[in-house]
């Protein structure tokens, strides 16, 4: 008996492993996929509705972005210490059409995140190197304006 557990206890810890980790990745990538929603919310309502006849950019409201997907209303972390915002892109394309600004502007609001696996040294018994994951998430909102 003692030595059927021995034999299946590996892959009873690879299971768990992979159901935490999973788990926790989904929930990690759930809260990203938020942050950058609200993130892009706010950049509809405050980033001009002439950027596209301007000519502008939007780079200048990177660091509140990247605020925005880090932190709640009150400055508390929303992300687990596991997850780092590596960086918030907001740029913009020009939508023809007929609209009430022609080209409407549509920002696009880009997370370059890194999430690590607190249990990826199980994996290393298993022949894999997998210890973190570096994605990114995007949203479109329409601009528009102040």
């Amino acid at each position: 008996m003692l030595v059927e557990f021995a034999l299946i206890l590996p892959l009873m810890l690879l299971v768990f492993a992979v159901i935490v980790e999973g788990t926790r990745m989904l929930n990690s990538y759930q809260m990203a996929v938020e942050g950058v929603r609200e993130a892009g919310r706010y950049l509809a309502r405050t980033a001009p509705i002439d950027v596209c006849l301007s000519g502008g950019n939007l780079s200048g409201y990177s660091a509140k972005l990247k605020t925005l997907v880090e932190q709640d209303i009150n400055g508390n972390a929303i992300m687990p210490a596991q997850i780092t915002v590596n960086s918030v892109t907001p740029t913009h394309v020009c939508v023809a059409g007929s609209y009430r600004t022609n080209p409407a502007p549509v920002a696009v609001i880009t997370a370059n995140m890194t999430i690590q696996f607190p249990f990826g040294s199980i994996f290393s018994l298993f022949g894999s190197s997998l210890t973190s994951v570096t994605t990114n998430v995007t949203d479109r909102a329409r601009i528009f304006g102040t």
